[in-house]
């Protein structure tokens, strides 16, 4: 059971670090300097468990700080860092245990559980024209690779590998090249090999949090991908793969292991800041030799241009997303945009 010597002030404070952090966030948005010290994730997380004690689980916090961060103005409830979520109908499952049935809201609603366990959804799906296949990944880590017919095959890394990782699962795609599906979770990208199933190199620890990946479609070298990657500090990530970065690392694991951990620092990644906040897309489109990023950031919202712009110094070009355009569908109006000036 939860134990708080004064609950009542302990939800002032958390209270107050909400609307904190939300006010925190409208002036990042508005350009605006922050006087106060930056609430981000790690702080906002040691904080609330301060106030609660170890009864707040890092997963249900995370859901909560992502859900306040992306929408200012959604209406929240304290009970959702638990991880307890109110039924619209206020009814309970006639199979629910009573043991269970320990959380009450003031409006004396029941709650299913005390701790929900979160269902599982799809994080990102792709299509691969040229195998007639189609990638899913899911928040929890289960990769699937099937065609029209049947699922060909699907991993989840979850129970072997990330078994002690709270991390997501973010975004995937197809490697054309390497013929492999690359994932991203919030500090790892996972390179997985999907014709040996469990067989799969993981490139951590990422520095920021990774929140979306693509590849690029051009590589004219049959042992050489690209993969864009966009990260919550407002950078775009180059990641280039061959063949020879996985040979290379092969004689320092066990035979037994199925997993290659490699250090990103031996890779050939290039990163720029082109945002002041999350890069929530990244795309790139070929009919233009270009890749398109979007971020919720108002100023530098949307950046068109080519791929060796992450490499150099040279100024991109910024584009800002129309007010009430959403942000995540944006790349896909690029070309309309350039073409009409």
């Amino acid at each position: 059971a939860l134990e708080v010597p004064d609950f009542s002030n302990a939800l002032k404070q958390f209270q107050q670090l909400v609307e904190k952090t939300v006010t925190q966030k409208k002036k990042e948005r508005l350009g605006l300097l922050i006087d106060d010290d930056k609430i981000d994730y790690d702080k906002f997380y040691a904080t609330t468990q301060a106030l609660f004690g170890p009864e707040v689980k890092d997963h249900n916090v995370k859901v909560f700080f992502r859900k306040i961060t992306n929408n200012l103005d959604a209406s929240i409830e304290w009970c959702e860092i638990f991880g307890c979520y109110t039924e619209e109908s206020g009814s309970v499952a006639p199979q629910q245990k009573e043991e269970n049935s320990v959380f009450l809201v003031s409006e004396k609603q029941q709650l299913p559980h005390a701790v929900v366990k979160r269902q599982d959804f799809i994080k990102g799906i792709v299509k691969v024209p040229h195998l007639d296949y189609t990638v899913t990944c899911s928040e929890k880590g289960i990769l699937t690779v099937l065609n029209k017919q049947v699922i060909l095959t699907q991993t989840n890394f979850y129970p072997s590998y990330f078994h002690q990782d709270t991390a997501w699962i973010t975004g995937c795609d197809f490697l054309s090249q390497l013929k492999c599906v690359v994932a991203v979770t919030e500090r790892t990208i996972i390179v997985w090999d999907y014709k040996s199933k469990d067989n799969c190199s993981v490139i951590k620890p990422i520095q920021n949090c990774l929140l979306c990946v693509c590849t690029v479609t051009t590589s004219n070298h049959p042992d050489k991908d690209h993969i864009l990657m966009g990260d919550d500090k407002g950078c775009v990530h180059l990641l280039t793969l061959t063949c020879d970065d996985f040979a290379s690392q092969q004689h320092k694991f066990k035979k037994e292991s199925q997993f290659q951990v490699l250090d990103p620092k031996t890779l050939n990644i290039a990163k720029r800041k082109l945002h002041d906040d999350w890069v929530v897309k990244v795309k790139y489109i070929s009919g233009l030799g270009c890749f398109g990023s979007c971020s919720s950031d108002r100023i530098h919202s949307f950046v068109l241009d080519d791929i060796q712009r992450l490499k150099d110094h040279l100024p991109v070009r910024e584009f800002s997303v129309p007010k009430g355009v959403n942000a995540f569908t944006y790349c896909g109006k690029a070309k309309t945009i350039v073409t009409g000036g």
